[in-house]
């Protein structure tokens, strides 16, 4: 029994959108040329039978897209930073990006707050290698981004570096890098510099990072208890169930799954942008593989590093042992033994 229906009646039978497919000779051309395993997950999504899973691409950015819906992004930017905050503007995004890398990831939004601040919130399928260079190097690219605009707008002797405000770098992995589970009862992650003495210096770069698979096997079969916990279960978390106890407990997050399922009314629309995202996830296997095998690249060449400075400890103590030994010798020799 399909239980969801019950709370979003617009869900079709798997019966229906079969004949729906098998109907229209270019859909059961497109649903034909997808592995049975996939076939099976389309089947899914869109009756409801396993529930939504949030992390596809076409789902996550038309439910928290700022230009459309700014106070859930205000609010899950909110809660994470774990202060109040309000959202001015929706930035574009030219940073510096690697264009390759951007196949990673499922959204990446750039937000002005009504403080001047800059917060980047993106969310990728699968955490890239090197994670904490990476998200420095980018939030240096915001940093110095915000600062030639406000010098362009200044009057050089009127300047000040007062007028720079705080960057913050937000990622949700849907799929964590490695260092992540070495701690593998955190999900939350707040990175900010501080000083070794206790002097307080606003150095404005600020960095959260989430663990969504973390959390998703921490709170299996958990009762939901704060906001933040609805928002990273409704993002990482498509089993009927959970669905279930969420809108039960806000209420309020059950307009978010039904827009998504209106989305699955239109079966031409939603195959497409479905083929589009098993097409992105061949890519972003790829280029996991890819920072997978620089990281063990990385290894072998420290490794072999290390190995090399042992072997010349080691040949420096031969070659003092054989030094020593030519000199005892020596001194054997002229003693006549």
């Amino acid at each position: 029994m399909n239980v969801l229906r019950k709370y979003f009646p617009m869900l079709r039978t798997r019966t229906q959108l079969l004949e729906e497919i098998h109907d229209n000779e270019e859909l059961n051309k497109i649903f034909n040329s997808w592995e049975e395993q996939k076939q099976e997950e389309f089947l899914d999504f869109c009756t409801g039978a396993k529930g939504i899973k949030m992390l596809y691409d076409f789902c996550v950015k038309a439910i928290l897209n700022p230009e459309i819906h700014p106070e859930r992004m205000e609010e899950l930017i909110s809660l994470l930073l774990g202060k109040k905050v309000k959202l001015l503007k929706v930035l574009p995004n030219d940073n510096t990006r690697i264009s390759d890398e951007t196949s990673l990831l499922v959204m990446d939004f750039l937000v002005q707050l009504e403080d001047g601040s800059v917060a980047n919130v993106e969310i990728q399928k699968i955490g890239y290698a090197f994670p904490g260079q990476r998200s420095a190097c980018y939030s240096a690219d915001l940093l110095l981004r915000q600062y030639l605009q406000v010098r362009g707008q200044m009057p050089k002797k009127s300047f000040s570096y007062r007028k720079i405000s705080n960057v913050y770098t937000i990622v949700l992995f849907e799929k964590s890098p490695s260092e992540f589970h070495q701690f593998p009862e955190q999900y939350l992650h707040k990175f900010q510099q501080e000083s070794d003495t206790g002097l307080k210096m606003n150095l404005l770069q600020e960095f959260v990072f989430v663990a969504l698979d973390i959390f998703k096997k921490n709170h299996q079969n958990r009762t939901i208890r704060k906001r933040l916990e609805g928002w990273l279960s409704f993002l990482s978390s498509d089993k009927p169930e959970d669905i279930i106890a969420l809108i039960k407990k806000y209420p309020d997050f059950k307009p978010m799954y039904q827009q998504v399922y209106e989305i699955c009314q239109n079966i031409e629309q939603v195959m497409g942008m479905f083929s589009k995202e098993l097409y992105e996830l061949d890519r972003n296997t790829v280029w996991y593989m890819i920072d997978e095998l620089k990281k063990e690249n990385k290894r072998w060449k420290e490794k072999d590093r290390q190995n090399t400075e042992e072997i010349t400890r080691l040949r420096k103590e031969v070659e003092e042992m054989r030094s020593a030994l030519l000199k005892e010798s020596r001194e054997l020799g002229e003693q006549g033994v």
